[in-house]
């Protein structure tokens, strides 16, 4: 493939434990790009694969990998969320095109995310809001999206709805297609 306009620079940016290597893990998986999830406790992410990195469980430096989607490229960046490592987000958002912000149903907006979508907005990245973890305990989605609103001073567009919270957590409404997708 060497039509550029057919390739996407994506950033995957967060407060730590937010789930951003185990959502880049999840988008691998559905491109075909891996057939098996690694997960991230175990050490065996795709993008954390340095040694501190597994046994840490937390991603150190960012790591990028390719996948297609349709008639696409998109070369995905994995970035650190922990505040030690806030150069590699920053260096990363000066080549992408767009990012996604992982945040995590029940912390919400935190500290180092705020840090990351300040730096965003400096390098006029667009961006997409993914929230994570709507099956634990304390998660609450209209609160993460007020929180993105006031804390963030972003004007979300909700496109999915969760269908049910927490334990009865079961999938997503598609506002756009009117769909549910369980």
């Amino acid at each position: 493939m060497t039509d550029l306009s057919k390739y996407r620079n994506i950033g995957i940016f967060a407060h730590v434990d937010a789930g951003k290597t185990t959502s880049t893990e999840r988008i691998l998986k559905l491109t075909g790009k891996i057939h098996r999830t690694g997960e991230v406790h175990d050490g065996a992410a795709t993008t954390d694969f340095m040694e501190q990195e597994a046994e840490r469980g937390i991603t150190i430096q960012s790591a990028a990998t390719t996948c297609f989607w349709k008639d696409h490229r998109l070369n995905i960046i994995d970035t650190p969320g922990h505040v030690d490592f806030t150069v590699e987000v920053y260096r990363s958002l000066k080549v992408l095109d767009g990012g996604v912000g992982v945040f995590c149903g029940s912390g919400g907006v935190e500290p180092q995310s705020e840090t990351n979508w300040r730096y965003a907005n400096e390098s006029e990245v667009a961006r997409l809001i993914f929230v994570n973890k709507l099956d634990r305990m304390g998660a609450d989605f209209y609160r993460v999206v007020e929180q993105v609103k006031n804390v963030l001073g972003a004007n979300p567009l909700v496109m999915t709805l969760p269908i049910g919270i927490e334990d009865d957590f079961t999938g997503v409404i598609d506002v756009l297609n009117q769909k549910a997708l369980i």
